[in-house]
């Protein structure tokens, strides 16, 4: 008769199973729990980092933008002090070659002085005498020698100053230049993302350099070269006044032996000149004034349009929220903003329309000066002319053979000096 065989092998009991499947049970929950966990952290995670990417890559971006800025406003602030000492050093070049031409012609009236003085020598008895003549060819000589020593110094110290003002204008390229590739470099990394080509990984790309300098170290450097500037074009301005005054000094003191009548038309003259120029110079002034005063009733109109606009904003929300519905139809703090900012806009709006009519005002009385200044310039010009006129008329009553004729360019306070034909014709003599 056939027998069941058993299996080899251990044998659970039921209680062993039930405990084993709860404890996979168990486990499953666990690690779906765990597992549930680990992935809300991981988008929390995901979240604050891409928001501090983000955040950080925004920050920088307007850091790169105000560095521009900054670096742009410093720019341009050397460009005017270039622009400046540029045309400083002109003035002064032009202010020394006025002064050598002055000081040429001191040379030609010196030898005349001399001249004067050695022929003078030839008289015999009792009319070798020291008379009042020979005192003031003596009084002549020395003038003409104090103003070359006057001419010649202020001509060294405009070459001085000519070298110093190369010098910084110098310094001042240079620095332009590097703001210029600093500007390019800042303005390239502005325009970098992340589909951009040409990034990668650096090497130890947080180093810093050798030569960095602390932004207050940059700021002071930057003040620096720009007050070093005006401080050099500062001197060369006051060493031009004291050319030209030199130039005019010495000029006036060798015309001093001009007669009265001649001296009167001079003065007279010079004042009319200086009234011209005072004219000339409100007019400008007046000019601006004027082109100053309707920029800013065009940009008081554009305030006024805006704020216009504002009040509209401000009258549409108002309307707008007086549909919201049922308990939502609060007077919140909105509500009181809103209403606090269409007062203040109203009351903006009047204070702007009364200051456009009070500049409308002033520009009509600015144009109506202006007509008055101009008609007095033409009143002014015309006294001029006569007034030259006349002094050209009254050369004819004077016969001078030892003087020279003086072009007097009172608008550029530089002096020319000329010989009178009749004064070539005796030295040719």
């Amino acid at each position: 008769m056939a027998t069941l065989s058993e299996k080899p092998g251990q044998r659970f009991t039921l209680p062993d199973w039930h405990t084993n499947s709860h404890l996979i049970s168990a486990d499953a929950e666990r690690q779906c729990s765990t597992s549930h966990r680990v992935r809300q952290e991981a988008r929390a995670l995901r979240n604050e980092t891409n928001n501090q990417t983000k955040w950080d890559e925004h920050d920088n971006q307007t850091r790169l933008a105000e560095r521009i800025s900054s670096v742009n406003r410093w720019k341009e602030i050397l460009d005017k002090c270039l622009t400046d000492i540029d045309a400083e050093i002109n003035a002064l070049a032009n202010v020394k070659e006025a002064a050598e031409r002055a000081l040429q012609a001191k040379n030609l009236a010196l030898d005349v002085a001399v001249d004067c003085l050695t022929l003078r020598e030839s008289r015999r008895a009792v009319d070798v005498v020291r008379d009042p003549v020979e005192e003031e060819l003596h009084k002549e000589v020395k003038v003409i020698e104090k103003a070359k020593k006057e001419l010649q110094q202020r001509v060294s110290e405009a070459f001085e100053q000519l070298c110093l003002l190369r010098e910084a204008c110098q310094q001042l390229n240079c620095d332009h230049r590097h703001k210029m590739e600093a500007l390019e470099i800042d303005n390239a990394c502005l325009s970098l993302n992340v589909n951009c080509p040409n990034i990668s990984f650096k090497v130890n790309p947080t180093r810093v350099p050798d030569g960095t300098t602390a932004l207050d170290e940059w700021e002071q450097s930057n003040q620096h070269n720009k007050e070093h500037a005006e401080a050099e074009m500062k001197s060369a301005a006051e060493l031009r006044e004291t050319t030209l005054l030199t130039i005019a000094q010495t000029n006036n003191e060798l015309e001093a032996q001009r007669v009265a009548t001649e001296f009167a038309f001079r003065k007279r003259i010079r004042d009319l000149e200086r009234a011209y120029d005072e004219l000339k110079w409100q007019e400008q002034n007046t000019l601006e004034e004027i082109g100053e005063m309707e920029k800013d009733i065009r940009c008081l109109e554009e305030d006024l349009r805006r704020k216009t606009q504002n009040l509209q904003v401000a009258h549409t929300r108002l309307e707008t929220r007086m549909y919201r519905p049922g308990r939502e139809l609060c007077r919140d703090q909105v509500q009181y903003g809103l209403t606090d900012e269409v007062h203040q806009l109203e009351q903006t709006i009047r204070v702007l329309e009364q200051k456009l009519a009070e500049s409308q005002d002033a520009l009509d009385a600015l144009y109506r000066q202006l007509h008055r200044i101009q008609t007095d310039i033409g009143y002014k010009a015309v006294s001029l002319g006569l007034d030259k006129k006349c002094m050209d008329t009254r050369r004819k009553l004077v016969v001078s053979t030892d003087k020279f004729t003086p072009e007097v360019d009172t608008f550029n306070w530089t002096v020319t000096h000329e010989l009178s034909p009749r004064k070539n014709g005796q030295l040719e003599l």
